[in-house]
């Protein structure tokens, strides 16, 4: 069984404000103290691998919440490219590129940014990325009859220790990514048309999405275990969603 673990990086100075898929800004402190939360968070889980964007913002965050640990670098994680669009805030990119921004809004998959990505360009990106995952991490373990998913129609499951789930050769892998290519994973690795990603997901800074591959399964046949947990940067007694 493969877990895979999913988070975007911490706040940066620019928080949504602007369309900066490319632009290299480190964490602000708060995004800081984001990434922070989520290694306490985790504390104490087992993580056999973490892979990060290349980008500054993505990179930060990985080297928090591994606390040491080596985090292995994948071009294929990096944000959509807005193009002539980098920069701008939403207002000034609908206000230059009216049509554009419209039809983009519509169809987020198969219009492209003025010289940069469209939707599915990062689909591409992310599937071969899922594709060489899958493979690697549950190579041979169909043929041992590893772990199948249970038939059970509730569809829960009973938590297994730490222990328990290492002998069962569950292999968790943390990623650290973007907010756009998170979403657009999550399409491809769910069977969700790509041109839906924006309306289906979400991801807030440093939260936990946690998706679950059965040996067998293909790129596209993930289990969504948890959706944008956010409960480590709320505080007690407020809504952990929002």
């Amino acid at each position: 069984m493969l877990t895979l673990i999913l988070t975007r990086h911490g706040l940066t100075p620019a928080g949504n404000v602007l369309l900066g898929g490319q632009l290299d800004v480190p964490l602000a402190p708060q995004g800081r103290a984001q990434a922070e939360s989520l290694r306490d968070r985790l504390a104490g889980v087992r993580i056999d691998r973490i892979i990060a964007s290349p980008m500054l913002r993505a990179m930060e965050t990985a080297q928090v919440v591994a606390a040491g640990r080596p985090i292995e670098v994948d071009e294929r994680l990096r944000e959509l490219d807005y193009g002539r669009w980098e920069g701008l805030t939403h207002a000034e990119a609908d206000a230059r590129d009216p049509e554009l921004r419209a039809r983009w809004e519509s169809d987020p998959a198969s219009t492209h940014s003025p010289g940069g990505e469209c939707g599915n360009d990062v689909a591409a990106r992310a599937l071969s990325f899922l594709v060489d995952l899958v493979a690697t991490e549950l190579r041979g373990r169909e043929e041992t009859g590893a772990h199948r998913r249970s038939p059970d129609a509730g569809g829960s499951r009973a938590v297994p220790s730490e222990a328990q789930a290492e002998v069962e050769g569950e292999r968790r892998v943390f990623l650290v990514a973007h907010g756009t290519y998170n979403r657009i994973l999550m399409a491809v690795a769910l069977g969700v048309p790509i041109r839906d990603y924006r309306r289906r997901f979400l991801q807030d800074w440093t939260n936990l999405t946690v998706l679950r591959y059965e040996p067998g399964d293909g790129p596209d046949g993930a289990e969504l275990v948890l959706a944008n947990d956010v409960g480590h940067l709320r505080a007690r007694g407020v809504a952990p969603w929002g």
